[in-house]
């Protein structure tokens, strides 16, 4: 007998946040090791690289992923077809950017980014062979295999960093580390999805999915030009250590949101396609995953905001600049993974058109802002960034009213609470630990204490979702013991 629907997302988003907690705990580990060893300087070379390397991404990927997973079936041709596709785009795009790495050089007045350039973009080469295989994963929620390849690739690819990084190859680690991990990824995709391509290609499946998925890729492409557009600008404007700190703040904040919105990801658009057909069905589960991520977002990114002084007790004094930027960060990751919820919602209904033109407007509108407080320095830029982000989430919520008929006071009944809730308990816990001078002992009372008076909270007002979240766990611990 099949799984139930409810089952199934439970199941999907166990393993998916068991992927992401331990790939960002590793990751958090790999950096900090690194952080100690290397400089800002190390990390804004690869940072204003960030930018290519993203966009390029998206591009060979092409949509094929969510084009995919929307099929009714997908077959040996379907896959084939996006294998070769992706290959032959990544082959062309590494030519492109191999020549045109004395002009990336060049417009951040950094010699030394013409090799590194080469080095960096050289995983595009890998990471296109293993879309397809990525591609088979996400549609099939294979969230656990997606853990122990992640698991494996982390740990490899911090092992390259550090030893490199301890023997003096400054901000080469960080480019080898990247290489090494997209190898790795690349052969657990291999062992888990028992495919492989064959020599007969027919693009024929192309042609059919490219009005969705043309929009899916225009989208991701501006979405990553949203991410380090940042860099970009910092790395014309400032000095390389400046964009290191930057880049060292996004990081952690990246690290914290993405924990939530990859959770999310893995199952939303799988789940929510899977009912579009039944509006009032989808309506109730599509607001029980907001509910879900408000539970999670707000008190763990306003929570990481709180502690920001955790960099310089781990890296060191040389990363003291970051704090400030982490903490407005902090803020719009509090709900980058409402977006991300938002963003399936449209993919699962075939409205990539949507999705597409909403990011658009919201990259222009901040690239504006941006530029206009450009005067004021990096902490006021990266503030009316923040700015913009938060207030989008208004506009997301207009266009799923359209879709769904999701109201504005639904959004505020299922968000509010947990921003509220996550408020107070840092508030108490800052005025509670004013007498600690001992930094280390701050961060982990603050930690102890937000934690402790998040769940009481959740317990005295009987919080459905977090209520379900428990059983589910003790149930599943029972189920395995």
């Amino acid at each position: 007998m099949s799984e139930g629907l409810k089952q199934r997302t439970a199941k999907g988003l166990l393993w998916g946040a068991i992927n992401n907690l331990t790939s960002q705990l590793l990751m958090a580990l790999i950096g900090i090791i690194l952080g100690r060893l290397l400089t800002p300087a190390d990390y804004g070379m690869v940072g204003m690289l960030a930018i290519f390397s993203a966009i390029a991404g998206s591009l060979q990927e092409s949509g094929f992923t969510a084009a995919l997973t929307n099929l009714k079936e997908a077959t040996h041709k379907e896959y084939n077809a996006v294998f070769w596709a992706s290959t032959a785009i990544s082959i062309l795009l590494y030519m492109l950017l191999y020549f045109c790495a004395p002009l990336i050089a060049s417009y951040f007045h950094q010699p030394e980014l013409v090799s590194l350039s080469r080095l960096v973009f050289a995983s595009l080469l890998l990471a296109g062979i293993g879309i397809a295989h990525a591609a088979y994963m996400f549609r099939n929620m294979m969230n656990r295999e997606k853990a122990i390849t992640g698991f494996f690739a982390l740990v490899g690819s911090g092992i390259v960093g550090i030893t490199l990084a301890l023997n003096g190859y400054s901000y080469w680690s960080l480019a080898w580390q990247q290489f090494t991990y997209i190898c790795i990824i690349n052969i657990g995709r291999l062992y888990f999805v028992r495919w492989l391509p064959s020599l007969h290609i027919d693009f024929t499946p192309i042609r059919e999915m490219i009005g969705f998925s043309s929009k899916i890729l225009i989208t991701n492409i501006i979405n990553q030009v949203n991410n380090n557009i940042l860099s970009f600008i910092f790395g014309r404007l400032f000095t390389a250590g400046a964009v290191g700190n930057y880049t060292q703040a996004a990081k952690w904040n990246t690290m914290g949101h993405s924990l939530i919105s990859g959770t999310m990801q893995q199952v939303a658009q799988p789940v929510l396609s899977s009912i579009n057909e039944e509006e009032n069905r989808q309506l109730n589960v599509f607001r029980k995953m907001l509910r879900f991520t408000a539970l999670l977002s707000m008190p763990a990114m306003l929570g990481l905001a709180f502690i920001a002084d955790f960099i310089v007790v781990l890296l060191g004094e040389q990363w003291a600049d970051s704090v400030t930027l982490l903490r407005l960060l902090c803020i719009s990751g509090a709900f980058l993974p409402i977006h991300t919820l938002y963003q399936n919602l449209f993919i699962s209904h075939g409205r990539s058109d949507t999705y597409m033109w909403c990011t658009i407007e919201l990259v222009i509108t901040q690239i504006v802002v941006v530029m206009i407080f450009a005067h004021w320095g990096i902490e006021v830029m990266i503030a009316a960034y923040v700015a913009i982000l938060v207030l989008w989430t208004g506009v997301w919520q207009v266009l799923a009213n359209r879709l769904i008929q999701l109201r504005f006071l639904d959004l505020l009944k299922d968000v509010c609470p947990f921003l509220l809730a996550a408020l107070s308990s840092i508030a108490v816990a800052y005025f509670a630990t004013l007498a600690i001078s001992n930094t280390i002992g701050l961060i982990l009372s603050r930690i102890v204490i937000t934690a402790l008076l998040y769940v009481v909270i959740m317990k005295i007002a009987h919080v459905k979702i977090f209520q379900e979240c428990i059983q589910f766990l003790f149930k599943h611990h029972e189920t395995n013991h």
